[in-house]
C-alpha cells in the first residue's frame, strides 16, 4: 500500500483519498463503521475505539492510528482483546501509524483522519 497527502481529515492510499476513518483488513480497506462505539461518546468527549466495533483481529499485528492530534481515545476491553488473542496493539498517532504500516504491509490497522 502507498499512502500519501495524510492532513487532517483527508487520507491517500493507492491513488483513493478517504475523508473518514478506514480499517485495512489483510488489504482491503474498508470505512470505520463507529456507530457500535458511540454509545461510549459521552464517558470520553470523543467516540472511542470499543470492542463492539469491527475490528479487523486476523492478523498477529494491529496498528491504530489515533488521529492527527493523537485523540481517538482506545478503550482498556480493546487492549485486553489484543492480548487475550496475541494480537500485538499499537496505538500511535495517524502519521506514525502510516509509518509503522509502510515497514510492516502485513498489519491490519484502523486509522482516524480527525483530531
Amino acid at each position: 500500500m502507498r499512502f500519501k497527502d495524510f492532513c487532517f481529515g483527508s487520507l491517500q492510499i493507492d491513488g483513493t483519498t478517504y475523508e473518514h476513518d478506514v480499517v485495512i483488513d489483510r488489504g482491503k480497506i474498508s470505512k470505520r463503521k463507529k456507530k457500535p462505539s458511540k454509545k461510549f461518546r459521552a464517558d470520553f468527549g470523543h467516540t472511542p475505539l470499543s470492542v463492539k466495533e469491527d475490528i479487523p483481529w486476523k492478523c498477529t499485528q494491529l496498528i491504530v492510528g489515533t488521529g492527527t492530534y493523537g485523540r481517538l481515545p482506545v478503550m482498556k476491553e480493546v487492549k485486553r482483546e489484543a492480548e487475550r488473542r496475541s494480537v500485538e496493539l499499537l496505538i500511535f498517532p495517524t502519521i506514525e501509524a502510516i509509518r509503522l504500516l509502510e515497514k510492516d504491509p502485513t498489519a491490519n490497522a484502523i486509522l482516524h483522519v480527525t483530531c
